[in-house]
């Protein structure tokens, strides 16, 4: 194990004295720093405390059981991102299926094979750390981007995205938010994958038009990943098309421009990279009659209403 995987810390929810011992010799063979708690109540203030990287949860235990533990663990929003792996004798399809929905990654099957659930830690330790260095430079770079499950369940959001979000749903909660039915069915149907449905976009909101949300594509695991703009100005965008003679893109980018919109910040709200922008821009002054930027805001204030 590599000096950073040494610093993993592994907290043991197990109600068997022997398991807790052995997997705690286990963990600490390999550098790991281990919590261990007896029960769903004491896993629950335990993480209160110290947040671990990845949590192995007895699916069976009194009291609370391992479902109900991680339930409740994962509306922690400390814990989104942990890997909860399940320990269980249960080989049921339908129990196995439970823990995956209650919101575990992975489960290993009783008596606990060492080897395999070393290896399991490892990959799921990695990815969390890759996903959560990902999302920071997504937060850093004020992405308008979020992805959920193919249900609508919101899996994490950009912020600024929560904030558009935020806006045109009054119960949104990035904690614990699903969107409405027409979303999940426009992204079923994204998710089947042909050029002609990815390309859509879906206006949703309490007007059915607030935002438009775009589908960027399928990440890891059960992620969809979407992009979210403000549609306030679409009908600006109609009359600077028709008075000033331009493409539909080219009125978006003119309409953008007008409102004090950098070309990054446009492709980020169109979709398209800068350069992209920067084309339209160029047909926009050829049209205009103009050489800046400036002076197409200009133009596009005095047409517009």
């Amino acid at each position: 194990m590599s000096e950073a995987e040494s610093r993993t810390v592994a907290l043991v929810v197990d109600d068997s004295p022997e398991t807790l011992a052995m997997l705690t010799a286990a963990l600490e063979q390999i550098g790991a720093v281990v919590l261990v708690a007896t029960d769903g109540e004491s896993a629950i203030k335990s993480v209160e405390r110290i947040v671990p990287d990845i949590i192995l949860l007895d699916a069976v235990m009194p009291n609370m059981d391992g479902f109900e533990t991680c339930r409740r663990l994962k509306k922690l929003p400390a814990l989104a991102d942990v890997p909860i792996i399940f320990m269980t004798g249960l080989r049921e399809t339908d129990r196995i299926v439970e823990g995956l929905e209650a919101g575990g990654v992975d489960y290993v099957t009783k008596p606990v094979v060492i080897e395999e659930l070393l290896a399991r830690i490892r990959v799921h330790v990695g990815n969390a750390r890759l996903s959560r260095s990902a999302r920071a430079a997504l937060d850093t770079t004020g992405r308008y981007l979020f992805a959920t499950d193919p249900a609508g369940r919101l899996r994490w959001s950009t912020p600024q995205a929560s904030k558009l979000l935020a806006a045109a749903f009054p119960d949104f909660d990035d904690r614990n938010f699903t969107f409405p039915q027409v979303f999940v069915k426009w992204l079923g149907a994204r998710g089947e994958g042909t050029a002609d449905q990815a390309a859509g976009t879906l206006s949703i909101g309490p007007e059915n038009g607030t935002l438009n949300i775009s589908f960027v594509g399928r990440m890891s695991g059960e992620e969809r990943l979407l992009r979210v703009a403000e549609e306030s100005a679409s009908g600006d965008a109609v009359v600077l098309k028709e008075k000033l003679g331009l493409t539909a893109r080219e009125a978006q980018v003119l309409q953008w421009i007008a409102s004090g919109k950098s070309n990054r910040d446009i492709g980020q709200i169109l979709g398209m990279s800068p350069r992209t922008v920067n084309k339209h821009l160029e047909q926009i002054y050829i049209k205009l009659g103009v050489e800046n930027r400036a002076a197409a805001a200009a133009i596009a204030v005095r047409h517009l209403p």
